[in-house]
């Protein structure tokens, strides 16, 4: 796309498409993504919602007159209004440069001749054949288990995507993008898509069949929200964040929390250091889990919740000898949660991508859903729909509680830094609600032990399992941590003696962090990617 005569904004419409393709172990284009910018024209931070709210007929009496509770994790019932595409568009029309054409082309190309199996997509792939009978004909080959290497089509996707493309052929560039997005949201394809999921039924983790809830008019009304972050400054850092329809606040949380700590004294991945960090994002999580809501139905008190008062008050709980086995939100938040079971299994992870360019535009986003096992392709259009809406409560109480028009709290939380009013970083990760622990880790290296890119996310990794999930039913977890294989032993055992649950899991396996940045001193790109995952990569013109 750069060398197109594009920028940063149309590489990252270009590999979003890109990624529905080759990664549907991780995204589709009937899901989600949120996207946090740095305009060089505008020299402002801005954010694009690319979730989904839930349909107008998705209510919490239909839920319970239905007798179905929680939200199931896969089939129909979850799904909310696919927003990823008018999200990439809007990015495209506001911010790009190039045409619908030029941002498609990849796509088309990958999905219509073909990609090589990779071993992330290959069980994703043969649940989907085995699952949904609509699927099978979406994919090809889809009579025999894939091998790595061999080549994976599309048809159907790509003929969607070429669909888009003739719809922008004539006119302006804008109206073009409009057209796309008309045919999407307001045309054959929306009617196709609404016709099949009002039809169809899928058997769910309830036991039962449903259809969607998702009408015409949903997908027709459907306008892309356009915001302003939310940041805090971390040691001369300015993190933005998007608002708390993610859990992107919770990153900055536990920023607030950790600027009342020497971590470089405590030293890296000491006993001490992983304690604080941990014991800071137990009291960040029980704010996000008590809190937060899309801000368009819900009062969420960011004032109070990043201020440097509402810190030091909060820093006071974390005892430096013992481990917390409480969830503790902060004052005035509600006092109880239901602990339940979810309802079926844990869909798959999500993708990242950051892209910068010469001139210092600079993105940051994190698409995610739409998981080809976890909801049938639609014949004939190629893609399956999200289930983001299982993150609802079905508890009125409950800020994140379902609401026709509301934007479930989602967990992807792309990440943006500037430094003296200028852009310096993007960066992000696949991992549910691991997202802003991982990312955490590789900010705090970065900015407080003083590693590069790479050694900043190559860094061994811990975690925390101490909130209620974000997935169906939302589980609660208590004092659970897991750290790569990486951390000394030595250091697992003065974390248990504190108290903590210690797991120990594999070397490479927490998360997979992708970065980029500008050294403006030395006017150098840089970018790194974690082997983790697999099909990470970093590149650049």
């Amino acid at each position: 796309m750069l060398e197109q005569g594009g920028n940063a904004f149309d590489a990252a419409v270009a590999m979003g498409f890109a990624c529905s393709v080759v990664e549907p172990q991780y995204y589709g284009i009937g899901g989600e993504v949120a996207i946090i910018l740095y305009s060089a024209g505008t020299k402002k931070v801005q954010t694009i919602s690319g979730q989904g709210p839930a349909p107008a007929a998705a209510t919490i009496d239909w839920f319970k007159q239905n007798r179905v509770d929680p939200i199931p994790s896969v089939g129909f019932l979850p799904a909310t209004v696919p927003a990823s595409v008018a999200a990439w568009f809007t990015l495209l029309e506001q911010y790009g440069r190039l045409s619908v054409k030029d941002v498609l082309r990849p796509a088309i190309d990958l999905a219509a001749n073909g990609y090589p199996a990779h071993s992330g997509a290959l069980g994703t792939i043969a649940s989907a054949l085995r699952n949904y009978p609509t699927t099978r004909g979406e994919i090809i080959p889809c009579d025999h288990a894939l091998e790595i290497g061999e080549l994976v089509r599309m048809p159907n996707w790509a003929r969607t995507f070429q669909r888009l493309v003739d719809a922008a052929a004539a006119g302006s560039r804008e109206a073009g993008i409009q057209r796309a997005r008309d045919l999407f949201y307001k045309g054959d394809i929306a009617r196709h898509l609404v016709d099949f999921v009002s039809h169809m039924q899928v058997k769910d983790p309830s036991g039962k069949a449903h259809h969607a809830l998702l009408s015409y008019e949903d997908l027709a009304n459907y306008v892309t929200p356009v915001e302003e972050p939310v940041t805090v400054n971390y040691r001369g850092y300015d993190v933005y964040k998007c608002a708390p329809w993610t859990q992107g606040p919770v990153f900055l949380q536990q920023l607030e929390l950790l600027k009342g700590f020497d971590l470089g004294k405590l030293g890296h991945n000491s006993a001490d250091y992983i304690h604080t960090v941990v014991e800071a994002a137990k009291l960040a999580f029980a704010d996000r889990d008590a809190y937060y809501g899309d801000p368009k139905f819900v009062n969420v008190p960011l004032d109070r919740l990043l201020s440097d008062a509402y810190a030091d008050e909060r820093r006071k709980l974390i005892n430096p000898a013992h481990a917390s086995m409480e969830i503790r939100p902060g004052e005035g938040a509600p006092s109880t949660f239901i602990n339940r079971q979810g309802l079926g299994p844990v869909p798959n992870d999500t993708t990242h991508l950051d892209a910068i360019d010469d001139e210092g535009n600079m993105i940051a986003a994190t698409p995610s859903g739409a998981w080809i096992n976890m909801s049938p392709m639609i014949p004939g259009l190629g893609f399956a729909l999200g289930v983001r809406g299982q993150m609802f409560w079905l508890d009125p109480a409950r800020p994140n509680c379902l609401q026709p028009g509301k934007r479930p709290r989602t967990t992807i939380t792309p990440s943006l830094i500037l430094k003296d009013g200028r852009p310096l970083m993007a960066f992000g990760t696949l991992g549910g609600d691991y997202q802003d622990q991982w990312t955490l880790q590789f900010f705090l290296n970065y900015v407080d032990f003083g590693m590069n890119l790479q050694e900043a996310l190559d860094a061994p990794t811990f975690d925390m399992n101490h909130f209620y999930s974000s997935w169906s039913g939302h589980p609660v977890s208590r004092g659970i941590v897991s750290v790569e294989t990486r951390i000394d032993p030595q250091v697992v055992e003065a974390l248990q003696r504190r108290g903590h649950t210690v797991r120990v899991s594999g070397d490479w396996v927490n998360g997979r962090v992708l970065a980029a940045a500008i050294d403006h001193q030395q006017r150098v790109l840089a970018a790194a990617a974690s082997p983790r995952g697999e099909t990470g990569y970093a590149f650049g013109w």
